[in-house]
C-alpha cells in the first residue's frame, strides 16, 4: 500500500487516526517483534489478542493492529480455532506461520 501498511502503522481515515499512527511508527516494529516472540513462544495452544496484550502487558489496542499486520506480513496466521475474550466474544487464535524461523 501506499502509506507502507503493514510494514509502518496505518494511517486510518480521520485525523485522529493519522496522529495515532504516526505516534506508533517508532514502536509499531518494536511491538510485532514483541507479539510474535510471544506468539511463538506460545507454541500450539497459540494466543488472541488479547492474551498476547496480557503477556506483553499492553493495552490490546495497542497490541490488535500488530496482529493484523504480522498476518498480513505472513508472520503468522489463523489457527481456526476461537477463544473466548473476557466480554465473552470469540477471538482467532494467532499461531507462529513459520515457528522455526527467528521472531
Amino acid at each position: 500500500m501506499s502509506d507502507g501498511y503493514p510494514y509502518r502503522p496505518a494511517p486510518g481515515s480521520t485525523d485522529t487516526s493519522a496522529e495515532a499512527a504516526r505516534g506508533m511508527e517508532g514502536i509499531s516494529a518494536r511491538v510485532q517483534r514483541l507479539a510474535l516472540a510471544a506468539i511463538k513462544s506460545s507454541g500450539d495452544a497459540g494466543l488472541t489478542a488479547h492474551e498476547l496484550a496480557m503477556v506483553l502487558n499492553m493495552e490490546r489496542t495497542t497490541v490488535q493492529p500488530r496482529t493484523s499486520e504480522l498476518s498480513l506480513l505472513g508472520r503468522i496466521e489463523d489457527s481456526g480455532r476461537r477463544r473466548l475474550n473476557p466480554n465473552g466474544k470469540r477471538a482467532i487464535v494467532w499461531i507462529a506461520a513459520n515457528p522455526g524461523e527467528p521472531a
